[in-house]
C-alpha cells in the first residue's frame, strides 16, 4: 500500500468533516493522544489549526518541536551555568516538561528519529519524562498531546510507527483544496460543556466487545487501538449530550480510529467479494416453516410474543463494519481479503542511507569517549558530566568549596557523534543480447531510466553494465550525472549471445571498488536468464550456466543487496536459480512495461536495504 493510503482512511469528500470532528474531540482533552496529519504547510493546515485552537481550554500550552531536536532540549538536563555558580546540580526543564498539560506540535514528523519518536510515545503513555543524565535522576510531569504533521512527499517518508500507534487519528489533506472548503463557526461553549461531562460517560460491555471485535476483524492486534477508539466514542457521546455511548458513537469511533489502521478486510466482506451471491435469500430461512421433526426451540413463539424493547440486541460488530467499510484504506478494497502490503517494520522517513560512526556530517549527540582518532571533544557536555562531582573532587584535593578551577577527569570526556549520508551505488546490469534485444530491451531501457531518475533524487551514484556477444563492459562508471547516464542508456546496442557470467563478474568488480570506498552497493540485474557463453568465450550452454552460478555465488559473498528481474516472455527456471545463488530477490515479469519494471525493482531494493 502506498504511503498516502496508509493515512487516507476516507474518501476526499469526507476528509474535512472527519478532520473537523477529530479537532473537536482532540480539544476535549488532548493529553495522552493526538493525531497524524498528512499535510504540507499552507492555508488548509493553518485553518484546521485555528479551528482546533478555538476549541481548546484557555491557557493550554502549545509548543512547536523541530524534527532534529536534541535530547538536551527535549528532555532537559543540567543547567551548567547555574550549577557552576551554585556549587550543586540544578536541573533545566526540557520541552516535554515545559509542555505539561498542553500539546506538542511535531513539524516535519516524517524526519523524526526513532529515538525521539520513542521518547514522545513514552511521555504519552506515562504522562512524565524520566531525566537520568548528566548525573541527574528526575521524573518530571509531561502530560502532553501530540500533533504530528507529516510533510513527506513519497512512500519512504513517514512517521515512525512507534509514535503513530499512540496517536488516535490519521488525517490526509493531500487532495483537498482550501478554496473549496466551507468552514463552520467554532463553538467553544459546547466543547466546554462536553469537557465537564466526558469523564462520566459510561460504556457497556456490549460496546466494549463491539470495538474489540471490529479491531480483530480489521486485523488490528494492538490493544491500544480499541482503547483510543473508546476514548473517541466517549468524546463523541459527550458532544451529543449523552450519558453513555451507543452504537452511533461506536460507529464514529471505528471510522475515525480503527479504519485507518486496518490491515485486512473483514472476513464477511472477503467472502462476499470472492463469492458474490446471485440472489439474496437472507430472510427466506427466517420466514420458512420448520420441517417435520425439526426443532425450533420455541424461538418463533418467543419472537411472536416478545414485548416491545425486550429483544433489543447489543450493537452488531458486523453492522458497524458495514457502516465503516467505505472508509477503509483503498489498498484493502483493491484485493479481497489480501493482506496490506506494508514497508519494512520500523521504517522511517529517509532520503538515503546514513552512517552514525562518521567523523563529520550532522551532529546527532554526544557519547562518552576520548578525543582521539579524529573525534572532537564536546566541551559543554564534558563540563556537564564533571559539574556534579566538583564538591567531592575539591574536598579530595583540599581546595575547599569555592576554590580552584573545574576539575575534569578522563571519565568526563564527551565526544561529538555525527551522522553522515553514506554514499550508495546502484549498479544496473542489463542483458543486451539478441534473445532480449528483440523482445524486452526497450522495456528494460525504460525501467532503468525511471530508476536512474529516482537514484538522482536520492543523490545515489549509478553505474551501467551491459553484456552481449563475447563479454561485458561498463558503459557508465559510477556517477551522479543523470544526463550522462541517459546518453549511455540510449546508445545501448542490442544483439548477440548472452555472456551472463561476464556481466556478473564486471558488476562484482564495481561492488568491490564501492565497498573499498566505504559505500554500499545494490545490484539490479535485468535478463532473460538464457546464458550461452562461458567465461572463456566458448558457446556451450552448460558451461555458461555453471560459470554464471559461480559468478553469482562470488557476488553474493560480497554482501551486496539487489534484485534479479526475469524479463523473458516465458520465465526461465535458470533465472530463479541464479537469483537464489546471488542471494537477491527474484521477480518474473513476463508481461510488464517500463513503469511496472521500475516499481518492482524499487520495491525489491527497499526491501533489501
Amino acid at each position: 500500500m502506498s504511503g498516502r493510503a496508509w493515512y487516507a482512511a476516507t474518501p476526499p469528500a469526507a476528509v474535512l468533516p472527519d478532520a473537523l470532528l477529530a479537532a473537536r474531540l482532540l480539544a476535549l482533552d488532548p493529553r495522552g493522544t493526538g493525531a497524524v496529519i498528512r499535510a504540507q504547510n499552507g492555508p488548509l493546515r493553518e485553518r484546521w489549526l485555528a479551528f482546533w485552537r478555538a476549541h481548546l481550554a484557555p491557557a493550554t500550552t502549545i509548543r512547536k518541536m523541530p524534527p532534529m531536536i536534541g535530547d538536551d532540549r527535549l528532555l532537559g538536563g543540567l543547567d551548567l551555568s547555574a550549577t557552576l555558580a551554585a556549587g550543586h546540580e540544578i536541573a533545566e526543564r526540557g520541552l516535554l516538561a515545559e509542555s505539561d498539560g498542553g500539546v506538542v506540535i511535531a513539524l516535519m514528523a516524517e524526519r523524526l528519529s526513532v529515538a525521539t519518536a520513542a521518547r514522545l510515545a513514552q511521555a504519552l503513555d506515562a504522562g512524565a519524562v524520566a531525566l537520568a543524565r548528566d548525573g541527574l535522576s528526575r521524573r518530571l510531569p509531561a502530560r502532553i498531546g501530540v500533533l504530528a504533521f507529516d510533510e513527506g512527499l513519497n512512500e519512504e517518508e513517514r512517521l515512525p510507527a512507534v509514535l503513530g500507534e499512540h496517536l488516535a487519528f490519521r488525517l490526509d489533506f493531500s487532495d483537498i483544496a482550501a478554496r473549496d472548503m466551507i468552514w463552520p463557526r467554532a463553538d467553544p461553549e459546547a466543547i466546554t460543556a462536553a469537557r465537564r461531562s466526558v469523564g462520566a460517560i459510561g460504556a457497556s460491555e456490549a460496546m466494549l466487545g463491539a470495538l474489540c471485535e471490529i479491531a480483530a476483524a480489521l486485523g488490528i492486534h494492538s490493544l491500544r487501538a480499541p482503547l483510543l477508539a473508546l476514548r473517541a466514542a466517549r468524546g463523541h457521546a459527550a458532544l451529543a449530550g449523552k450519558r453513555a455511548i451507543d452504537e452511533a458513537d461506536v460507529t464514529i469511533a471505528a471510522r475515525l480510529v480503527l479504519a485507518p489502521r486496518a490491515v485486512q478486510l473483514p472476513p464477511q466482506a472477503v467472502a462476499e467479494a470472492q463469492n458474490p451471491p446471485a440472489e439474496k435469500h437472507q430472510d427466506a430461512s427466517r420466514n420458512r416453516a420448520p420441517a417435520p421433526g425439526e426443532a425450533d426451540d420455541g424461538r418463533r413463539q418467543e419472537d411472536d410474543h416478545a414485548r416491545p424493547g425486550e429483544n433489543e440486541s447489543p450493537p452488531s460488530a458486523a453492522q458497524i463494519l458495514a457502516a465503516v467499510r467505505a472508509h477503509l484504506p483503498p489498498g484493502l478494497l483493491a484485493g479481497a481479503g489480501g493482506k496490506l502490503s506494508r514497508t519494512r517494520a520500523g521504517a522511517v522517513g529517509r532520503v538515503g542511507a546514513t552512517r552514525s560512526e562518521a567523523k563529520r556530517g550532522r551532529p546527532i549527540g554526544v557519547s562518552r569517549g576520548e578525543p582521539k582518532g579524529g573525534k572532537r571533544l564536546h566541551v559543554i557536555a564534558t563540563l556537564r558530566a564533571a559539574a556534579p562531582w566538583q564538591p567531592l573532587r575539591r574536598d579530595a584535593a583540599g581546595r575547599g568549596k569555592d576554590g580552584g578551577h573545574v576539575l575534569v577527569r578522563r571519565s568526563d570526556f564527551r565526544v561529538i557523534r555525527y551522522r553522515e549520508p553514506a554514499a550508495t551505488l546502484t549498479i544496473f546490469v542489463v542483458d543486451a543480447s539478441g534473445s532480449t534485444a528483440f523482445e524486452r530491451l526497450a522495456e528494460a531501457k525504460g525501467a532503468v531510466e525511471l530508476l536512474l531518475g529516482e537514484c538522482y533524487v536520492r543523490r545515489d551514484q549509478v553505474a551501467l553494465v551491459a553484456f552481449r556477444g563475447q563479454g561485458a563492459e561498463v558503459l557508465l562508471p559510477p556517477t551522479h550525472a543523470l544526463a550522462r547516464a541517459r546518453r549511455a542508456l540510449s546508445a545501448l546496442p542490442g544483439g548477440g549471445a548472452t555472456p551472463l557470467a561476464a556481466g556478473l563478474d564486471v558488476a562484482r568488480g564495481l561492488v568491490i571498488a564501492a565497498q573499498q570506498r566505504g559505500e554500499s552497493a545494490t545490484v539490479v540485474v535485468l535478463t532473460d536468464g538464457r546464458a550461452n557463453i562461458a567465461r572463456d568465450g566458448a558457446p556451450l550452454r552448460a558451461r555458461a550456466e555453471a560459470d554464471a552460478r559461480a559468478a553469482a555465488a562470488a557476488l553474493r559473498a560480497r554482501g551486496s543487496s539487489g534484485v534479479l528481474i526475469d524479463t523473458a516472455r516465458w520465465p526461465h527456471p535458470f533465472a530463479r536459480e541464479l537469483a537464489a545463488a546471488m542471494g537477491v530477490s527474484f521477480l518474473a515479469l513476463p508481461q510488464a512495461d517500463a513503469a511496472t519494471l521500475s516499481r518492482a525493482a524499487r520495491a525489491a531494493r527497499m526491501g533489501s536495504t
